[in-house]
């Protein structure tokens, strides 16, 4: 048997510098292509483009419990690695200009706003920390529940979820069982409570550039909302009820109790009202100004807006006393996962959105019309459930744009006359987020500070037992109720 001999000096320099080479032909090749790079036509893709999309998820599922040690420490290279899957064939395929499109368009237009968004908001609420040891009852929790689902429509499902989700593992940190808590956590605070303006989630969004007023959503949607969150926030209390009177005596409490209540570090908030301002000025301010990156459109408020998120994250970091960032054991590993997994996700995702955006005659057609009756006009309730499903699975704002389009793309249209597709293509966008941890993007992030923390969390497909058991069949009432 061969025994493996480690690089000598040489060698090493070696691999180095063919690395550089190969980071500089690509570099070289991205400067070659065409600033406008054709887009590729998704009704001429196969289905088998989204096998990288596919690997993505499933080593998301699979690699943490098959191995993982080897997944902590090298999810990265997994997701770089579908990632590559995908490009590489991709532009042997269809040229290195329409590769360089996709990828600069994936880059500049969606991950790089949306990990910016995310750090600013997990920097941000992470130097804000609630002083005084809750004991994490039934009832205490519970109310945190229906604050976090209040905040979520007006400071996102991000924020309050990264607000609220360290104070809540904090006070049930002496419960032997506390994985159901983060998982409601999900269900109410990351997802359903986002489901009432604009700045909720990611999908009302891109509603909202589009031309979607901004109230519209709190107008048609909150009885659904209501309903959804009232509904768990009654099985959340007679669930935790039941395993806290079933713990009997527990354990003593590691957090020590504080003399008094109130926040460190509370002038976040102003940053927090800073990262709510710049989302709103780039949804308002209209000036007319784009940049063209290699075909990707690229407006000055979206500009403003990210420098400004680097900015408040990079103040915060700042300002921040140290012993805030220890006592809420402040850690840039959740935020890492995010982005890497994220990075993986948005480039694998690249087919598979252009296929269904290809409509009736893309691969994915059965999807586009099992929406539409024989007569042509729109069924809510197949929207509802479609666009549902696929935001479980893919991202759920290009998922909200496509069914947004395939039901004519007019706002106007969409909010007086087609008023029950349109509300159907939001709801199921924001509530069906939480089917899965890939569903909505603070899903992952409060999975992994949880971990972080202790918790035992259930698995990917564990956490769908719990999701499908519990919220599926609610959206079979909200459909019945709702979008019949």
């Amino acid at each position: 048997m061969k025994t493996s001999t480690p690089p000598s000096a040489a060698g090493r320099r070696h691999n180095i510098a063919r690395t550089g080479a190969t980071l500089a032909s690509l570099a070289l090749l991205l400067a070659a292509t065409p600033a406008h790079a054709a887009e590729f036509n998704g009704a001429e893709l196969s289905p088998l483009w989204g096998i990288p999309f596919a690997g993505i998820l499933l080593s998301i599922a699979i690699w943490p419990l098959a191995g993982p040690h080897f997944w902590h420490h090298h999810f990265g290279k997994i997701a770089a690695a579908w990632a590559l899957a995908f490009l590489v064939p991709f532009a042997a395929t269809f040229g290195p200009g329409a590769a360089a499109h996709g990828l600069v368009h994936a880059l500049l237009a969606e991950y790089i706003p949306f990990i910016l968004l995310l750090t600013a908001l997990f920097t941000v609420s992470g130097g804000i920390y609630i002083r005084g040891n809750l004991h994490g009852s039934p009832v205490l929790n519970t109310g945190i529940l229906a604050v976090g689902a209040l905040l979520a429509s007006f400071m996102g499902t991000t924020g309050a979820s990264m607000l609220l989700i360290r104070p809540l593992i904090r006070a049930n940190d002496n419960r032997r069982h506390n994985a159901h808590v983060v998982i409601f956590f999900i269900f109410i605070v990351s997802n359903i409570g986002g489901s009432l303006t604009p700045l909720g989630d990611p999908p009302l969004f891109l509603g909202f550039l589009k031309g979607v007023t901004f109230f519209w959503t709190v107008g048609h949607i909150l009885p659904d909302t209501l309903f959804l969150v009232g509904t768990l926030l009654v099985a959340f209390f007679l669930l935790d009820n039941w395993l806290y009177r079933r713990e009997g005596v527990v354990p003593v409490d590691p957090t020590p109790d504080t003399p008094s209540f109130g926040f460190d570090g509370a002038i976040n908030f102003w940053l927090l009202a800073v990262v709510v301002g710049l989302v709103l000025m780039s949804g308002i301010w209209k000036p007319g100004i784009e940049f063209d990156v290699y075909g990707t459109h690229v407006g000055l408020p979206g500009l403003v807006r990210d420098v400004g998120l680097i900015a408040v994250t990079l103040v915060s970091m700042a300002i921040t006393p140290r012993d805030v960032h220890d006592n809420n054991q402040f850690s840039w590993e959740p935020m890492k996962e995010v982005a890497k997994l994220f990075a993986g996700i948005f480039l694998t995702i690249i087919p598979v959105i252009a296929m269904l955006q290809a409509g009736a005659n893309g691969p994915f057609g059965a999807v586009v019309r099992a929406v539409t009756g024989a007569n042509g006009e729109p069924i809510p309730a197949m929207y509802f459930w479609a666009t549902g499903a696929l935001s479980a699975f893919l991202d759920n704002a290009p998922t909200y744009l496509v069914f947004f389009n395939t039901a004519g793309g007019d706002p106007v249209h969409l909010m007086n006359d087609l008023a029950d597709t349109l509300a159907a293509i939001s709801a199921g966008a924001v509530f069906m987020g939480a089917i899965t941890y890939i569903g909505n993007a603070p899903n992952l992030m409060v999975k992994a500070i949880a971990e972080d923390r202790g918790v035992k969390m259930p698995s990917f497909f564990g956490y769908m037992a719990w999701s499908v058991g519990i919220l599926v069949p609610l959206f079979i009432v909200v459909t019945f109720l709702f979008f019949r």
